[in-house]
């Protein structure tokens, strides 16, 4: 190829990169005339390469003429500075209109070394500000934001973490790109990773969304709920969408969640205790109002309640887990009725082992909950090792099978303890809490005064 053939391929090869650019770019030589004119520079302005390239300087076409020398010696004076030159111009387009525009603009050298030119681009104002504002606002969401901030790749593993996302998983920031989510969460990770598959499939929701999940930290494993919202990240550099990953926002809203969670509860039990009240007053037998109040009291709260009454009849002080003047309890009544492996009610004494909650809940006068081992067991067969574990320890203890959660209470009145009410979980649900205890006690202080009134 001759020298001019590769001349003029250097040539077409500059005009296509000045065309292709997202900034409008002119250039001056160091006589101050326009040398090149990309095609942005056209689309903001209005005049095309032809009628630009060959003028001296904006005067007389593309800016007033008050201006004009003001414009042409800044823009020429960053031959003789270092670095680029930040100024703002009003220019005028080719139908008469005025942009005000950002330059930045610099000295070209020549092949001696001396400026030989300058090259200025320079895009909208408002443009620009709206450029600056995206970067400001991205680098406050990732600095410290009041809403934890995830950006997350296609592969659903964190690639940017913010300061208050980083807080909550209860780790630095950098310990946790790259992780995959289930690395980071015990509980909820297929919902949050279904709705992130979501984002990239079909786009974000329309409305933000809670979800409940258990976070590792050092500390141990935290139950919180965060109310999210989700945003597909597209290449807008791309001619179709090309997904980039997912932006997750959250907020942590367990305070207010856990707090409408126990109204809720509180006035559903409530609602419980009116209504087993209203039944119970309608039977006759006070043991029919008892089994009654049973029947209300599990639902919502346990699979299974078991009442057990204290009987100090002949030879009731000995065996069956009984101290010397204590007596032997008796199943009296169990719902739901029938359970496979108990003993009838009424008919003998229940035989529970010294230590038994129920047994403690007598001593103590209170109440008593207790779960099943649950270990720390891992591999495929973890699940069926701790399901028979938690078998064993109800079979010991005399209970149905697939109880996990107890909560054993004492029946008082008039100063007496005449038995023991027993509620029980299986291992889907979780354990009995403080707030249950409470509850609990107020069905047994209603199921003693029934059974006190039986004996009288």
């Amino acid at each position: 190829m001759t020298a001019s053939g590769r001349s003029e391929t250097a040539d077409d090869l500059l005009a296509a990169l000045l065309d292709g650019m997202d900034a409008a770019l002119c250039a001056f030589d160091g006589y101050g005339v326009i040398t090149h004119w990309n095609r942005e520079a056209e689309r903001i302005l209005g005049w095309s390469a032809a009628e630009a390239v060959g003028r001296k300087g904006f005067a007389g076409w593309a800016v007033r003429a008050a201006d004009a020398q003001d414009v042409q010696d800044r823009l020429m004076a960053a031959q003789k500075v270092p670095g680029r030159q930040v100024h703002e111009f009003a220019l005028l387009t080719k139908d008469g209109g005025r942009v005000l525009v950002r330059t930045q603009s610099a000295g070209v050298p020549g092949a001696d070394g001396k400026p030989a030119g300058v090259y200025c681009a320079f895009s909208e104002v408002h443009a620009q500000i709206d450029l600056e504002r995206s970067i400001a606002l991205s680098e406050s969401l990732m600095d410290d934001a009041s809403w934890g901030v995830v950006l997350v790749d296609v592969d659903l593993r964190p690639a940017v973490v913010n300061a208050h996302a980083a807080r909550a998983f209860g780790s630095g920031r950098g310990a946790l790109l790259g992780r995959p989510l289930g690395e980071l969460l015990s509980q909820g990770v297929e919902e949050l990773e279904g709705a992130l598959q979501h984002v990239l499939a079909e786009g974000a929701p329309p409305a933000p969304v809670e979800l409940w999940v258990s976070v590792r930290t050092p500390e141990g494993v935290r139950r919180r709920c965060w109310r999210c919202g989700f945003l597909r990240l597209a290449s807008p550099l791309a001619e179709e969408p090309v997904p980039l990953g997912v932006g997750l926002l959250f907020q942590d809203v367990t305070e207010a969640r856990q707090a409408q969670l126990d109204t809720a509860r509180l006035r559903f039990r409530s609602h419980q205790l009116y209504r087993a009240g209203r039944a119970a007053a309608e039977c006759e037998d006070p043991a029919e109002a008892a089994a009654v109040r049973l029947e209300f009291a599990l639902a919502g709260f346990a699979e299974h309640a078991l009442l057990d009454v204290l009987d100090h009849g002949p030879g009731a002080g000995a065996g069956s887990g009984a101290e010397p003047g204590r007596g032997r309890l008796l199943r009296w009544a169990a719902s739901p009725p029938g359970l496979p492996g108990m003993p009838e009610p009424g008919a003998i004494p229940v035989p529970y082992e010294a230590g038994h909650p129920a047994l403690q809940a007598l001593d103590r006068a209170g109440s008593v909950r207790a779960s099943a081992p649950t270990g720390a067991l891992e591999g495929p067969g973890a699940a069926e090792a701790a399901g028979q574990a938690a078998g064993q320890w109800a079979e010991a203890r005399r209970w149905p099978e697939g109880a996990a959660h107890a909560l054993c209470t004492v029946l008082r009145s008039r100063g007496r303890s005449l038995g023991t009410l027993t509620f029980l979980r299986g291992p889907s649900r979780a354990a009995f809490e403080r707030a249950d205890a409470a509850y609990a006690e107020e069905v047994a202080a209603r199921v003693a005064a029934d059974l006190d009134l039986l004996g009288r």
